[in-house]
């Protein structure tokens, strides 16, 4: 049985087998969680990005898609990175490119045989994602793709704040009461 958690905290300081990185669609880098990550793992993530190929000028992963690199000084062998939607009010397939991130990046994980997973939450900064309806999605998501992959054994959702963690707590314990 694979363990969810939800916890306050840093994710560039968790020991995990892939830190999930809330990404932009260059990978280059930028603020918040992406900007941390970048910062701790070195120059040569960035570089890893940067060899990645871009599928269209300056896009190296699609809204809802997942880029794999190592992670260089960050407490993790992975980083996945993970390009969420900006919300623009719901009705342009935000709900579902979320999920694709979770989902996906999980599905990595299990590919490359991973364990353990950190994710942020994917779209609540920069991109305006509200954040109840985000941790009603991650969460739902997280439990669904980690059904159907065995070797997942842990994963922790690192809320940057007590307010998200408030909301994945919530949630958690409404998807195990089901």
């Amino acid at each position: 049985m694979t363990s969810i958690e939800t916890v306050v905290g840093d994710i560039t300081t968790i020991s995990c087998d892939a830190i999930v990185n809330a990404a932009n669609s260059t990978l280059l880098g930028g603020g918040g969680v992406d900007g941390a990550i970048h910062r701790v793992a070195g120059s040569a993530l960035r570089e890893a990005c940067r060899q990645l190929p871009e599928i269209e000028p300056n896009v190296r992963c699609p809204v809802g898609g997942c880029r794999v690199t190592p992670a260089f000084g960050l407490p993790a062998k992975h980083v996945i990175h993970c390009v969420g939607p900006i919300y623009r009010g719901g009705n342009h397939d935000e709900h579902q490119q979320l999920v694709s991130c979770y989902e996906r990046a999980i599905w990595i994980a299990a590919s490359l045989g991973l364990s353990h997973l950190t994710f942020p939450a994917i779209s609540c900064g920069a991109y305006r994602f509200p954040i109840d309806k985000a941790a009603t999605i991650s969460v739902r998501a997280v439990h669904r793709a980690v059904l159907s992959e065995p070797g997942i054994q842990r994963v922790t959702l690192v809320a940057f704040d007590d307010i998200m963690h408030r909301m994945w707590t919530k949630e958690l314990k409404q998807v195990r009461a089901e």
